[in-house]
């Protein structure tokens, strides 16, 4: 465990280092439109994340297999992610890098090659397709993952649970070395929460993730979701994956459905979040942040106490589909509750 707390110090002192840096060549982001916070607040989460991966490289290099084609595409996710954070890029340039960076994948030997027995004790092999499958994950859990980062803690925490969840996976199926793999993502995202919710010393020092970090860590689970769900050494079924990032999911697919219903882009920002929705119902950023979290921890477990008991994948999945719904029907609900309320005490 040294060797987790080196990489917890490092990070935070790769974050002071970053934000002097940031504010130098103008990697800050401004308050004005929907971004509603005060003052310039330098975007180096991403930054302080990457080089603690080199960190942990350098303490253990056999905890992540693959470690350098994974570099390989975290750099190049990394570099676009602060150009998106300095230019604000179109999104078509950053989707097509994030689908090369998934071919890549795919080339190199890791794809998603089955959904697992889904069909009730008949494996869904997903054959040619397999390499769309990647494609889409990768895009999808990158911008899943970009579009929980709207309120303090909340993409730190979310990730946080994930790596968290996942470490217990690996080490449950006998991989210690991603499972500390995993335990040292999140001392590198630690100091990360603590800067942005202005622990301890107040919002002198906050920094946020920026695209760049969002990016990283969408790519990072993906990555380890796949290593952990696919080919012989699997330690997981393909469907408790869904579990583990059930809140990034379940909100990205609920909002961009709404978007193309409405007929906007699925990648158009807006305020129609789940946190928007929880923070409009009259909750603080601090208790969105718990509800959203507890709604993860909550969910992480009960896929991994359902792969740990071997319920079958199929029973797995129309598990999770109802406990979408009601995490949906639940944050919805209680902002119509407050409207409710609201007309209620404005009847004379």
């Amino acid at each position: 465990m040294q060797d987790i707390l080196i990489i917890f110090l490092g990070a935070m002192a790769l974050l002071f280092i970053a934000r002097k840096i940031a504010r130098r060549v103008g990697l800050v982001d401004k308050p004005g439109g929907r971004k509603q916070h005060k003052g310039t607040i330098p975007l180096v989460g991403g930054v302080s994340i990457y080089f603690s991966l080199w960190i942990m490289y350098l303490l253990q290099p056999g905890w992540l297999p693959d470690f350098s084609l994974y570099m390989l595409c975290a750099s190049v996710l990394l570099v676009v992610g602060i150009l998106d954070d300095r230019f604000d890029l179109p999104v078509l340039p950053r989707a097509g890098i994030q689908a090369g960076v998934a071919i890549v994948m795919v080339l190199s030997g890791l794809s998603l090659s089955s959904f697992g027995n889904i069909l009730f004790g008949y494996p869904l092999m997903l054959g040619g397709l397999g390499w769309l499958m990647t494609v889409f994950a990768v895009i999808g859990a990158i911008n899943a993952f970009n579009m929980v980062d709207g309120i303090d803690g909340l993409l730190g925490a979310l990730s946080c649970v994930t790596f968290g969840s996942l470490s217990i996976v690996f080490l449950m199926g006998g991989n210690a070395e991603l499972a500390m793999w995993c335990l040292g993502l999140m001392a590198a995202c630690i100091p990360y929460i603590l800067l942005n919710l202005g622990i301890p010393w107040g919002r002198k020092f906050k920094v946020f993730m920026g695209d760049a970090g969002s990016m990283l860590i969408g790519f990072t689970v993906i990555w380890l979701l796949i290593l952990a769900t696919q080919g012989e050494e699997a330690v997981m079924s393909p469907v408790t994956a869904l579990w583990l990032i059930a809140v990034p999911l379940v909100d990205m697919l609920r909002v961009m459905v709404s978007r193309v219903l409405r007929g906007v882009s699925p990648f158009r920002a807006d305020r129609e979040h789940m946190h928007h929705i929880l923070m409009r119902a009259g909750l603080s950023g601090r208790w969105t942040l718990l509800v959203m979290t507890s709604a993860q921890v909550f969910s992480a477990m009960t896929g991994i106490i359902l792969d740990g008991c071997h319920v079958p994948d199929g029973w797995q999945l129309l598990l999770f589909l109802p406990a979408s719904f009601f995490l949906l029907y639940g944050v919805g609900a209680s902002y119509r509750i407050k409207l409710s309320f609201a007309r209620l005490l404005t009847v004379k």
